[in-house]
């Protein structure tokens, strides 16, 4: 069973930098794909970013493209994202997914990810 456990999140002024953490037990497979999403209040659930657990193969959303970067390290079995230079519009819920068959190829956030996190909340205010 895949479990996923995001932490990091909190309250960051404008302009500031968060780094979230997503630990990932159970999914062995290098295939597995692991990506962020979030959820502002009142709006659809956005794809951030995806990472592929074997190759480090990435993928951007344009919205983030630039100011965020997706990383992982095996050995600990966590993937980051960190966010720089937030803004008051990046408050929201982030949630860490996972699939053992989505490919980090074209855009993968168009996809049902199987697994997911609780989520952790990024607050950006002055």
């Amino acid at each position: 069973q895949v479990q996923l456990v995001e932490s990091g999140g909190g309250l960051v002024q404008p302009g500031g930098s968060l780094r979230l953490s997503c630990a990932v037990s159970g999914a062995t497979d290098a295939y597995y794909a692991i990506a962020w999403f979030r959820r502002a209040p009142g709006k659809e659930r956005e794809g951030l970013s995806c990472i592929s657990l074997g190759e480090g193969t990435t993928y951007y959303a344009d919205s983030v493209k630039g100011r965020f970067t997706i990383s992982k390290d095996n050995a600990k079995k966590t993937v980051y994202l960190q966010m720089n230079d937030l803004k008051p519009e990046d408050t929201a819920v982030y949630y860490c997914a996972a699939d053992p068959l989505i490919v980090v190829h074209g855009n993968p956030l168009i996809y049902e990810f199987d697994y997911w996190g609780q989520g952790t909340q990024v607050t950006v205010s002055s």
